[in-house]
């Protein structure tokens, strides 16, 4: 086998090793809390030796870095998809199905990391830029309400954009938490929700 395949091969592995490192702390860190998990921990649930886990990652703080820049680049990624303000002018259930999509499916395939990244024990650095992006949504949304009613004044849309996300986290967990069997039924009570909020207030693009 030519040397550079192998090479391929060996890195290909490695990355796969990591990401199962990563998994297994994003796990034991939204069970334990970041302060009381240990590395020891974390490789007996990837099921590696902790010599393993250190050829990977150096430290406990390298190991939330990496899952920090993982749950980061999801976020960025489900808010561009979420809200475009280019959705604006769509009916309202669809609206809000657009929005509340890429947002629940984040955070389904991310389970425990909003939690564990919002925790007073996780390192500033790792924590802050985390918070700054769940922060930013009531920004993104108000984007969105503000070029669907152009004439709804800034502090009554800053609050409609407030409300409707306190309404999303609120249901958020259960949706989460729930069977996959039964998830669609929760899904289903969020837009509901949010519809019986908004409906009222911008219901019909351009008007207020």
């Amino acid at each position: 086998m030519p040397e550079e395949q192998a090479q391929r091969k060996r890195q290909a592995r490695g990355v796969r090793r990591m990401e199962q490192i990563a998994d297994a702390a994003a796990e034991v860190f939204a069970e334990a809390g970041y302060a009381k998990a240990t590395t020891n921990a974390i490789a007996a649930r990837a099921g590696v030796s902790p010599g393993t886990l250190y050829q990977f990652f150096a430290n406990k703080e390298a190991i939330a870095e990496t899952l920090a820049q993982r749950y980061q680049t999801a976020l960025r990624a489900a808010h561009e998809k979420a809200f475009d303000p280019g959705f604006a002018s769509l009916p309202l259930p669809e609206l809000i199905d657009r929005m509340v999509t890429p947002m629940i499916e984040v955070n389904i395939a991310n389970p425990g990391f909003k939690a564990l990244f919002a925790a007073t024990d996780m390192p500033e650095r790792l924590s802050a830029p985390t918070r700054k992006l769940h922060q930013a949504v009531v920004g993104r949304i108000s984007e969105v309400v503000q070029t669907r009613v152009p004439a709804l004044p800034a502090d009554r849309v800053r609050t409609v954009a407030i409300v409707a996300t306190q309404i999303f986290g609120a249901l958020l967990s259960t949706v989460v938490a729930a069977p996959e069997a039964e998830r669609e039924i929760w899904i289903g009570e969020l837009r509901e929700a949010l519809l019986g909020y908004l409906d009222p207030v911008i219901g019909e693009p351009g008007t207020a």
